[in-house]
């Protein structure tokens, strides 16, 4: 269990938060407020993150698909003749395989010049240990219908050159429809190069992207073409939203500098595919994965800027983790918690359990629950900081949040779905709009459920500590989230509790 926030100590950081009052803050507000309505709208309630948007799979992946599967069956009919040694119920399966290792090869990756005859190599590559494999199970499962090398031979040349020719044609096809249906596209990075990467698109319809504007990462200069420039941050998200903008096109590194690393979160919101276009050639991408086989945009070296993969399952296996743990947790501590409600009762009279508003996943509201240490007014406890040792306190609520056994209502909380055993701690609305404008990244710990305890806690981040350092640690733990990740800070706060117990720090 660990601390509420308290305090922010000044950092001499600072970030800039969007402007309000124009149409454009309007529109997205309303938009997130259609997603997740808050309870009491106020002045001071933070705005929720949006749920970032399934990207719209215009790329031309279920075509290959077809393809690949469709060649895979045919080759397989094809040998399947009666005294042949391929059974005919072999084409799902090997269609099937076939699609896993082209999708393991990274052939279904987005492009914007797909060629197959690049391709050629690890489709080749691909169907041998396909049908090499497939030979080693046909002569161990039945030697007498071993695949001969003659007929190994023809499988592999047959499936290489039917997918060939199928991708040839779904990359045909999806350049005739980038042509007719572009897709509206921003063009992000400083100076000259943008404005060069934003003249090939426009002038190369096949790629299928439409320029709309250049969102300038540096000093804006004059002379920027048809294409209009973007100077701040809430012009490009008017952008975004006015024109449908499905594609952003960076010119250099997203993490090159803070104004660029914090269009990734509004593109990646509104369901953007990201592109890393090289107009200099000199680009040194660390950290992100180089498409295969190379792509290019009118010469241009260019490759998707992929995100983690969202791991539905890995999330599901926590969320039950966490429900069948608390469920369990909380039948454990019953009598400890009887025992604290019952000091917190004699001592501090009527109102054993403290309610709050707290903001959780995508920035939805909640109702914590937690037991009460001192008494305060409702506007009081939403917009004042309190620590342990509050003068408000007495010696029970002291105990009681110096050893964060008032925190054990909120394994009810993670029982119903609103928080997580491990992840950032959840805040009242009031100090997320504030420091969402304040520190960079701090509205970026919503991606993934608040929780009871986190990287930050077990590093020591309580109290009165820095809320950018918080920050920092919870989206370190969001990029890197693992369910052995969780396992560890979990038995790292357990750890942290016996020690207060036994007098220790």
């Amino acid at each position: 269990m660990t601390m509420d926030s308290a305090p922010a100590r000044p950092t001499g950081q600072g970030g800039t938060g969007p402007a309000g009052g124009t149409a454009g803050t309007a529109a997205v507000r309303r938009s997130v407020t259609a997603i997740h309505p808050p309870r009491r709208p106020r002045a001071d309630q933070a705005r929720p993150l949006l749920r970032p948007q399934r990207v719209r799979r215009r790329d031309g992946i279920l075509p290959l698909l077809t393809a690949d599967a469709l060649a895979a069956v045919l080759t397989t009919t094809a040998l399947s003749a009666p005294g042949t040694a391929v059974p005919a119920g072999a084409a799902a399966p090997m269609a099937v395989l076939a699609a896993a290792l082209h999708a393991q090869a990274g052939l279904y990756r987005p492009r914007l010049a797909p060629y197959a005859l690049l391709e050629l190599p690890a489709l080749a590559g691909r169907a041998a240990a396909l049908w090499c494999a497939f030979a080693a199970v046909m002569a161990a499962a039945a030697p007498g219908r071993a695949l001969s090398w003659p007929a190994l031979l023809a499988a592999v040349c047959l499936q290489t050159v039917l997918t060939c020719a199928g991708r040839g044609f779904a990359n045909q096809l999806r350049r005739r429809a980038a042509r007719r249906r572009p897709a509206s596209a921003l063009v992000v990075g400083p100076g000259a190069g943008a404005s060069a990467v934003a003249a090939a698109l426009h002038g190369r319809p096949e790629y299928g992207l439409r320029p709309v504007g250049l969102a300038a990462t540096a000093a804006p200069e004059e002379g920027g073409g048809a294409v209009p420039v973007l100077a701040t941050h809430e012009d490009i998200r008017r952008a975004v939203i006015q024109n449908s903008v499905r594609h952003a096109v960076f010119t250099r590194p997203p993490e090159a500098d803070e104004r660029t690393a914090a269009l990734v979160r509004l593109f990646h919101d509104h369901g953007c595919r990201l592109w890393l276009a090289d107009p200099a050639g000199t680009a040194k991408v660390t950290g992100m994965r180089v498409a295969q086989p190379a792509d290019q945009l009118w010469g241009y070296a260019v490759q998707p800027l992929l995100p983690r993969p969202s791991r539905p399952v890995e999330r599901w296996v926590k969320r039950a983790v966490d429900g069948l743990l608390a469920a369990l947790a909380l039948l454990a501590a019953a009598p400890v918690m009887g025992v604290c409600a019952l000091a917190v009762r004699i001592s501090d009279g009527p109102g054993v359990i403290f309610r709050q508003e707290r903001v959780g996943l995508y920035g939805r509201p909640f109702t914590l629950l937690k037991f009460r240490t001192l008494r305060a007014d409702e506007h009081e406890s939403a917009t004042r900081w309190t620590v342990a040792g509050d003068n408000g306190m007495s010696p029970v609520g002291s105990f009681l949040r110096k050893s964060s056994l008032d925190e054990l209502p909120q394994l009810w909380n993670v029982v119903r779905g609103d928080m997580s055993l491990v992840g950032p701690r959840p805040e009242r609305p009031f100090f997320v709009a504030k420091f969402s404008s304040v520190h960079p990244g701090y509205e970026a710990r919503h991606r993934m459920p608040v929780g009871i305890t986190g990287l930050a806690q077990i590093n020591g981040l309580r109290g009165d500590t820095s809320i950018e350092d918080r920050a920092r640690f919870d989206n370190h733990y969001i990029d890197t989230w693992s369910l052995w990740q969780d396992l560890w800070i979990l038995a790292r706060t357990a750890a942290s509790f016996f020690r207060f117990r036994l007098g220790g720090s």
